[in-house]
């Protein structure tokens, strides 16, 4: 019976959701100009279930450029309403469209002069006599078994605050790396905003010898910096090629008078690099793609400027 059950309200949600299609239309694009000119910021309210609905449409808009604030509409009655001003664009959720602390409220967002967007299941109701436009999400069953509790209804309500946020991303050119800047802290943030030289290890923190050293030396510069590895170049700073751990166990094996080389007659010529203004999860890529530990980093005369190892992107929360 449980599973029976679980399917049917799948199914009940699913068919609220295909029904919203029909009311896609002229109003809910006047509702998209709306927010997309306004020059304040989108205040959402509501009650109930729908006003838990109304904060996640709120977080959606403000993380994808549409500055937005949720506002307990009960609250609002007791001082909230100071966040409103004329400039701002209310978005009232109800589905009954009477619950009464929102239409206590809805005089007050008249009054101080904001537009007002009302989504409801019953367009003909109190609140949306008040209203600018009114985004109708009704449904034909809601999936409580009771038929009290709302399933569907807030199901659609929250498809319909996702319709509209997607086409104010498109409105208002809303890009990747917009989004990013918005969620520093977390790990899309991190790879679309973190460069490679952002966590490069630079200056003292990496071995770079020049390509007529001998090996004794490039080993004793490794061990300085803790490093698995040294950059090798030119006169100029040139990247002319990587010295690894891997390359000293080979030699050794191979049974050669290792120490007595220079490093330019041992060295890994013509490695995997990137370059510094590159995004760090590129660099991750690289590395992964070709199963190395360390990415020399270099500026577009080919001087190494930097090195980067897995390790630092570990830290950096890029894996």
């Amino acid at each position: 019976m449980s599973l029976k059950r679980a399917r049917e309200v799948i199914d009940i949600e699913a068919q609220a959701i295909k029904q919203l299609k029909k009311h896609i239309n002229f109003d809910f694009a006047k509702a998209v100009d709306l927010i997309a000119k306004s020059r304040g910021r989108i205040v959402i309210t509501g009650m109930g279930k729908t006003g838990i609905i109304g904060r996640k449409i709120a977080a959606t808009f403000s993380s994808t450029g549409t500055p937005s604030i949720w506002m307990h509409s009960a609250e609002g009655m007791h001082g909230d309403l100071g966040q409103v001003t004329p400039r701002d664009v209310v978005i009232v959720i109800s589905h009954s469209g009477e619950t009464e602390e929102t239409k206590q409220i809805m005089p007050i967002f008249k009054k101080i002069g904001c537009k007002i967007i009302t989504i409801t299941g019953k367009p003909k109701s109190s609140l949306t006599q008040l209203s600018d436009i009114v985004l109708n999400v009704s449904v034909k069953k809601e999936g409580c078994p009771l038929g009290l509790a709302p399933m569907a209804s807030t199901t659609a309500t929250l498809v319909m605050g996702d319709a509209l946020a997607a086409c104010l991303i498109d409105r208002k050119g809303f890009k990747r790396e917009d989004f990013a800047l918005f969620h520093p802290g977390g790990a899309l943030g991190k790879k679309l905003i973190l460069k490679a030289e952002d966590i490069m290890r630079k200056g003292q923190g990496f071995p770079k010898v020049h390509e007529n050293t001998k090996i004794k030396q490039v080993l004793f510069a490794i061990t300085k910096a803790r490093c698995g590895c040294a950059c090798i170049v030119d006169g100029k700073g040139r990247l002319k090629g990587i010295f690894t751990d891997g390359d000293l166990r080979r030699h050794l094996r191979a049974g050669t008078d290792l120490l007595s080389k220079t490093v330019k007659e041992v060295m890994t010529k013509n490695p995997s690099v990137i370059f510094k203004e590159r995004l760090a999860v590129e660099a991750l890529e690289i590395l992964q793609e070709r199963k190395i530990d360390e990415l020399p980093v270099i500026d577009r005369q080919k001087r190494v400027v930097g090195l980067l190892d897995i390790q630092d992107l570990l830290k950096a929360g890029l894996v």
